[in-house]
């Protein structure tokens, strides 16, 4: 793999966790508690490979409206995890960030998440963005209503302007969206940032999304042309004139 073709900013959408699990004859939980594995080890592989922000979709807006029992679930599985795996990531250099409203999370998590990404702030060797109680749609609102609240003028507002009012200010766009379990949907992610994203659906299941499944996803991208809405004659680059003949 090419390392000058690697995507600098990588997200994926983790989908198919609750399916794995009932594949297996198991509660879907124990489908989620996989995928947290499982999620270890692509965030090592990111490192290796040097991807250098990772985006995850953890938990969306409309995630609330899941069973009770899933979403109690899911949380008590953020809460172990903070308390198991921030020291590990902190010592590969992985700097934490929180990309959706943490309103709707106990004080307690609000605190560890909080504490979480205070402890890397310092470390850049990866950025993971762990997008939680996150919408594509709700994140565009609540920049509108900050540039309103700003007092910003309509003939100020640009895609630049915006794009620093988003959760993601100051990081690149994602260069690569994978999905996994085969579908074929965005699912109100990253809906901004991802307008001239490459998009990769891996047909396995997160859990079974392993390293080889990732460096297949990386080499896939190595291999698209990216135009930005140009053709591809536009990106050829120029014939450097030869310097002896002063052609």
């Amino acid at each position: 793999m090419d390392p000058a073709r690697v995507p600098t900013h990588v997200a994926i959408i983790m989908d198919g966790n609750g399916r794995w699990a009932l594949s297996r004859g198991l509660p879907r939980l124990a489908g989620h508690r996989a995928g947290v594995e499982n999620l270890r080890r692509i965030i090592t592989a990111c490192v290796e490979f040097g991807v250098k922000h990772f985006t995850i979709y953890a938990f969306s807006t409309e995630n609330w409206g899941r069973p009770r029992e899933e979403v109690d679930g899911l949380m008590f599985i953020l809460n172990e995890v903070l308390d198991r795996e921030l020291e590990e990531l902190n010592r590969q250099g992985v700097q934490l960030r929180h990309i959706g409203r943490l309103e709707g999370l106990l004080p307690s998590i609000q605190k560890k998440v909080r504490q979480a990404i205070e402890r890397t702030r310092a470390n850049d060797r990866l950025i993971l963005n762990v997008a939680f109680n996150y919408g594509g749609r709700d994140e565009i609102v609540h920049a509108i209503r900050q540039m309103l609240a700003d007092g910003l003028q309509p003939d100020a507002v640009d895609a630049d302007l915006v794009s620093r009012y988003l959760f993601t200010a100051g990081q690149p766009d994602p260069d690569l969206i994978i999905r996994t379990a085969g579908e074929l949907r965005v699912s109100n992610f990253l809906l901004w940032q991802g307008a001239y994203a490459e998009y990769y659906a891996a047909d396995v299941y997160w859990p079974d999304f392993d390293k080889e499944q990732f460096r297949l996803a990386l080499e896939h991208f190595g291999r698209r042309e990216r135009r930005f809405g140009l053709v591809s004659a536009q990106l050829k680059p120029k014939a450097v004139p030869d310097a002896a003949s002063g052609n």
